[in-house]
């Protein structure tokens, strides 16, 4: 049997003990299940026959780590485990943002979505400013504040250019980062409604089906060119 389909079989059995965790209330087995189905869908890239890309592999890695280090939080000092961790998660956020910044042109960017521009400035405005308000209550002037907003900038910058890359290049690909991306960013904002605002098992299960939703689209647009079709595009 082929190992990729023994390991995808492996990870929706792990997201099954995940949900009946989550909905029996036993949250730490959840958060356990939870922590082991990303770098599961890691080694199945790994062991996939598809071409390997250096910095989707960094981005997997790094998103991996973090998840993992849910697994010592209680061994290692708190700030430690959130600097290092929430460190890793904007690596990983930036590394697929300069991935996509590659595939762009920025001067047909500007030239050709001008309007698209000023609507995602101001979108990711907004949504910036509900996280941060949001977390406010929580995280004081400190360093742990400005980490918050390095991490959610980096997370909307993302979006943003995915969302560019795919008005650009109109093909599959782009599509699938797109769709990772957006993924990615309403998982956040409900985790971080999970978190600070009602800890309810719902918001945490749809939390992490985003997030593997978003997996499931990055690691399909690695198997596809990048072939420019726009309109735009000469």
């Amino acid at each position: 049997m082929n190992k990729s389909k023994v390991l995808v079989g492996i990870i929706l059995l792990v997201y099954l003990a995940f949900i009946v965790s989550q909905f029996s209330n036993h949250h730490y087995l959840a958060t356990v299940f939870d922590a082991l189905i990303l770098p599961l869908i890691t080694i199945t890239y790994f062991i996939g026959d598809h071409k390997k890309q250096v910095l989707f592999i960094v981005f997997l890695l790094a998103y991996s780590i973090s998840d993992l280090m849910v697994l010592i939080v209680d061994h290692i000092p708190y700030e430690l485990y959130y600097y290092i961790g929430n460190g890793l998660y904007i690596l990983a956020y930036l590394t697929l943002l300069v991935k996509v910044l590659k595939s762009l042109s920025f001067l047909e960017i500007i030239k050709n979505f001008k309007l698209h521009l000023i609507v995602l400035i101001g979108l990711n405005v907004y949504i910036a400013y509900v996280l941060q308000v949001i977390v406010n209550p929580y995280v004081s002037m400190t360093n742990e504040y400005f980490v918050e907003i390095i991490y959610n900038v980096s997370m909307l910058l993302l979006l943003s250019a995915s969302l560019l890359a795919y008005f650009y290049k109109d093909n599959k690909k782009s599509l699938f980062m797109f769709l990772g991306s957006l993924s990615i960013v309403f998982s956040e904002v409900i985790g971080v409604a999970y978190m600070y605002v009602a800890q309810q098992n719902l918001l945490n299960f749809i939390s992490t089906t985003l997030t593997i939703l978003a997996f499931y689209f990055f690691c399909k647009q690695t198997k596809l060119s990048n072939e420019e079709v726009n309109q735009f595009v000469g």
